[in-house]
């Protein structure tokens, strides 16, 4: 029987997730440079010394913001290649799903405009990989063993489909917000294409 967490594990954990989600509010709408770790403790209605407790500074409150947004992402995208016995028609499924995000204003905010910035273009890049890489190659494991793409290297492929994917998203987020949806659509096209012709 597993332990109920105490009143104190309990307020911890809220007071992180008020944190978490104003901060991603905040980052979002300011951007890393321009928002004070003192302006999301006021906003989530916390101490200095609470954010403190849970983050060492505000780039790691950013990672953390950072990673909740991709794995809620990457969840959604895996459910959208999952609805589909066919893996072609759900890596279609999926790769539609990712563009979606890329449109979406909170997303290629705190993800793709301001992650580089908060973390570094490496340690930003890991992050990326750590989220994304691992359901491409799911995906392309799914397509080859299926017979429906040809028997390519399987590492090699998902690390340029890694590439290609991540280009297009950046390209998306890079737009005017008015412009992303025509961008989107452009960028599903063409990568429709290139997908239909690895296709079997």
């Amino acid at each position: 029987m597993s332990r109920l967490p105490s009143r104190r594990e309990q307020y911890s954990e809220e007071t992180r997730e008020a944190l978490l989600t104003t901060a991603a509010a905040l980052f979002a709408q300011r951007g890393f440079t321009k928002t004070a770790l003192s302006a999301v403790a006021s906003e989530a209605q916390v101490t200095r010394g609470a954010v403190y407790h849970h983050f060492k500074d505000k780039q790691d409150l950013y990672r953390a913001v950072l990673e909740r947004t991709e794995a809620a992402g990457m969840e959604s995208i895996r459910e959208a290649f999952l609805a589909h016995e066919d893996p072609a028609t759900g890596a279609f499924a999926a790769m539609s799903a990712f563009l979606d995000h890329a449109c979406d204003s909170d997303y290629a905010e705190i993800v793709l405009r301001q992650g580089p910035i908060a973390l570094g273009w490496e340690d930003w890049k890991a992050c990326e990989e750590e989220y994304a890489a691992g359901l491409i190659r799911e995906i392309v494991t799914a397509l080859v063993s299926a017979g429906r793409m040809a028997p390519l290297p399987i590492d090699t492929t998902a690390s340029i489909a890694f590439s290609l994917l991540g280009g297009c998203a950046m390209t998306i987020a890079a737009a005017d917000p008015g412009e992303r949806g025509r961008v989107r659509e452009e960028a599903g096209e063409v990568l429709g294409r290139l997908v239909s012709g690895l296709l079997v």
